[in-house]
């Protein structure tokens, strides 16, 4: 039987050194095997970015190379879809099906890698929590309370 290093506690100073490291090195790089086009590179740093350094597997980022290669295959198809509209004479452009499709696997490609909005911020409701609790916020600061620190513009 296997067994596999058991991960720190995330509330833990290891886990905080650990990703602080992480982070000072910046997204993962492709490994050779793994075909990245350079439209796809912003993509591809978003998601591998998505998760912890530790966790990716090269299981994980072959799957996480076709993710961005499908998220840069959308905004072409996108791209052409604003240039010669949804339809052609008097039928559906034949990019608005294959572009479906593409979203449907990013989709489904970005849940297996637990890389989706569920799996990365939280549920919808926990969502709307932190969206009130900041609007809330918003709406309680004194533009002129000067204790409050300001971003500077």
């Amino acid at each position: 039987m296997k067994s596999t290093p058991r991960r720190h506690r995330s509330d833990s100073a290891k886990a905080a050194v650990t990703a602080a490291q992480a982070a000072s090195m910046g997204p993962i790089e492709p490994p050779a095997f793994v075909r990245v086009r350079d439209r796809d590179r912003p993509a591809w740093d978003a998601i591998v970015t998505a998760r912890a350094r530790d966790t990716w597997t090269e299981a994980d980022l072959m799957l996480a190379g076709q993710l961005a290669r499908a998220y840069g295959d959308i905004a072409e198809l996108e791209a052409y879809i604003d240039e010669n509209g949804m339809i052609l004479g008097d039928q559906i452009n034949p990019a608005c099906t294959l572009l479906d499709k593409v979203s449907r696997r990013a989709l489904a490609m970005a849940r297996q890698l637990k890389v989706d909005t569920i799996s990365v911020v939280g549920k919808s409701q926990d969502i709307h929590k932190g969206a009130a609790l900041e609007r809330g916020a918003r709406q309680g600061i004194d533009d002129d309370d000067d204790l409050i620190p300001r971003a500077l513009q």
